[in-house]
């Protein structure tokens, strides 16, 4: 047995999490009102969350592309990566609009009003602000026309398109002169790794600030009021991950199940603080660690982040019919069509901190034109919960996507995986995977 399994259960980090949330719920329904100015505590850890995150998909790309040795390398695994994204963001929109029909969500609430106002005015000002005009705008803006100012806004595509770009750049310098700056690249990425650990341990109390809000802001009657959708959107991201992405994983050769096993420490931060950003630093040592080499994890889990956000797409293909149904607003199978053309653009630019994900669903309404925007209030309530679900499906299936990718590109080492999963999980090293 590791070391690992034998501190102490208060110590462990999963524990911890949990239970913060589970207290988070408690306080939420006990004194809403106090409860609800907690989210400060949340806000504050994702906010040093996300002052590490540029730097670190930087740095990772970088390197991945750096040690890949040459251009082909992260070709084969670029290629398939962006192929497998693609297939999977597909599907996972078509499961939303198909449960959306087979249920129809939203349609016992025609007539629907929405319950604030205020909420709705915002909501119309996001939607307003961050509204794609177009497919050639949304690929124009992916392009900085500033390198640091890509990293202030946190823009995860820009930063990515720059990180390409100068591990290219770092590819065509001779080797002498590439290894110095690799060196120290990779110093740099060391303390920024040590940094986001020193972060985590104040996950509990992340955990705990934005479940409470979430509950003590929201309170029993929203909840009820909207329990079907939050039901039925946590069915369709359990099918997808358990039906589509455990067949994925059988296809490749491992098991689903223990894969979860290992990742449950990020799972459940994930689902704290309701970012899959939060497990994002983790995760990039975690994948190198179970086997895959570290092109394929620099180059795909990143990448992953900005075009491969499943939950993202469920979310938003299943909403959609939902503000349509509530509102009497009929959507024929063409207009979905043309709606999933739409959201397979702009979901590609959900960010992948709490909340971004409803400012580009408000940005999709407002781009298809046919929609209230008063929906948007009715959804805001519960978006909390959904988002949940959503930044786990979102995390899960990046992870799931690099080791795929990385078998498939001979980028993962099986002794490898079977020596950590024996470490970690206490399974014989000869086990199966």
């Amino acid at each position: 047995m590791s070391s690992t399994t034998k501190k102490p259960l208060y110590k462990d980090l999963t524990f911890q999490v949990l239970a913060a949330m589970l207290l988070g719920i408690a306080f939420g329904f006990i004194a809403p009102e106090v409860a609800a100015s907690f989210k400060i505590l949340g806000d504050i850890f994702l906010k040093l969350i996300k002052t590490a995150v540029a730097p670190l998909v930087f740095f990772t790309v970088v390197h991945g592309i750096a040690s890949a040795g040459d251009i082909k390398r992260v070709g084969k695994v670029g290629w398939r990566a962006l192929v497998y994204f693609e297939v999977l963001s597909t599907a996972a929109l078509a499961l939303g609009l198909l449960w959306g029909n087979l249920i129809g969500i939203g349609s016992g609430m025609h007539g629907a009003h929405a319950s604030s106002a205020a909420s709705a005015a915002a909501s119309a000002a996001v939607a307003k602000g961050h509204a794609p005009t177009s497919t050639m705008d949304f690929i124009y803006n992916i392009f900085p026309d500033n390198f640091v100012g890509a990293f202030a806004g946190g823009q995860l595509l820009q930063v990515l398109v720059i990180a390409v770009l100068f591990g290219f750049a770092l590819l065509a310098l001779k080797h002498e002169r590439r290894q110095v700056i690799e060196d120290g690249l990779n110093r740099v990425s060391e303390c920024f790794f040590e940094f986001i650990n020193l972060i985590m341990k104040f996950a509990p109390l992340g955990a705990f600030g934005s479940v409470a809000y979430a509950v003590g802001s929201n309170g029993s009657a929203v909840l009820m009021s909207l329990a079907n959708l939050v039901l039925m959107f946590y069915v369709a991201i359990a099918f997808f991950l358990f039906v589509i992405l455990g067949t994925v994983c059988r296809l490749s050769g491992f098991s689903f199940w223990r894969f979860l096993k290992y990742i449950k420490d990020e799972i459940f931060i994930v689902l704290g603080t309701a970012s899959s950003e939060s497990a994002l630093p983790r995760l990039l040592q975690k994948l190198e660690r179970l086997g895959c080499s570290k092109q394929s994890v620099g180059l795909v889990l990143p990448t992953g982040y900005a075009f491969n956000l499943d939950g993202t797409s469920i979310y938003m293909s299943m909403c959609v019919l939902f503000i349509a149904n509530a509102y009497g607003v009929p959507l024929g199978w063409e207009q979905q069509l043309g709606i999933l053309a739409i959201m397979l653009v702009t979901s590609k630019g959900a960010a992948a901190v709490s909340g971004g994900s409803f400012v580009v669903f408000a940005a999709t309404v407002t781009a298809i034109g046919v929609l209230p925007i008063e929906g948007l209030a009715l959804l805001f309530g519960v978006y909390r919960f959904m988002s949940m679900a959503m930044a786990a499906c979102n995390t899960i299936g990046n992870s799931v996507a690099t080791v795929v990718v990385a078998k498939w590109s001979g980028e993962f080492t099986e002794q490898t995986a079977r020596e950590e999963y024996a470490r970690v999980l206490g399974r014989p090293a000869g086990a199966a995977l």
